[in-house]
């Protein structure tokens, strides 16, 4: 009999407990996001699936197909291919595969790569029903990138008004000359002029 009186006050303090926590979250303020017309920021450290890093004084991949991000990958989800073009000193890649369905973005491949090639995206929103589009090639993902870039100078450029060749100087002649200036009163002067000594 006591066990039994004991389990129901033990059950009744826990559903009082349980209750108060409810009540202190019905009356807080709504924290949901109307996802897509709103979203989140992004955290800092977020990882996305890799990508290369385009060299911003050449405008190509950093990446020279040295296949240490290949090696260094666990899940065998990366596959490089590079070639030495006419006149370059190193190799340059020419197809960077990612398969994003082995990827357990570990992160070993962005530490293994010394010249700091590839990274972490801030893409997050991925959703298909179709398997082959994580089967990324980053190479020609970053070309296209590089041409909408290209494209859309172009656009903002064509658009920007050009200033005409033939404009003249604005004249100096309509100006009044000196002495058609009207003097101020001599009240409002706290010093005597030059005019006046």
């Amino acid at each position: 009999m006591k066990n039994s009186l004991k389990e129901i006050v033990t059950g009744f303090g826990s559903l009082v407990t349980g209750m108060k926590i409810t009540l202190g979250q019905f009356f807080k303020p709504s924290v949901t996001v109307q996802y897509p017309h709103e979203s989140l920021k992004m955290a800092t450290r977020f990882r996305g699936h890799i990508e290369l890093v385009r060299d911003p004084e050449t405008g190509k991949p950093k990446c020279f197909a040295c296949k240490l991000c290949e090696r260094a990958c666990p899940s065998d989800c990366i596959t490089v291919d590079g070639a030495k073009l006419d006149g370059a000193k190193k190799k340059s890649v020419t197809e960077y595969m990612l398969d994003f369905t082995k990827c357990s973005l570990c992160g070993s491949c962005v530490e293994a790569c010394r010249d700091g090639a590839i990274r972490f995206s801030r893409e997050y929103n991925l959703a298909s029903t179709s398997k082959e589009q994580f089967i990324m090639d980053l190479f020609k993902r970053l070309e296209v990138e590089s041409q909408e870039a290209e494209r859309l100078q172009a656009t903002v450029n064509s658009q920007a008004p050009v200033p005409e060749a033939n404009t003249a100087p604005p004249s100096t002649a309509s100006a009044p000359p000196l002495s058609a200036v009207p003097a101020q009163p001599a009240a409002l002067d706290s010093q005597p002029t030059a005019a006046a000594k």
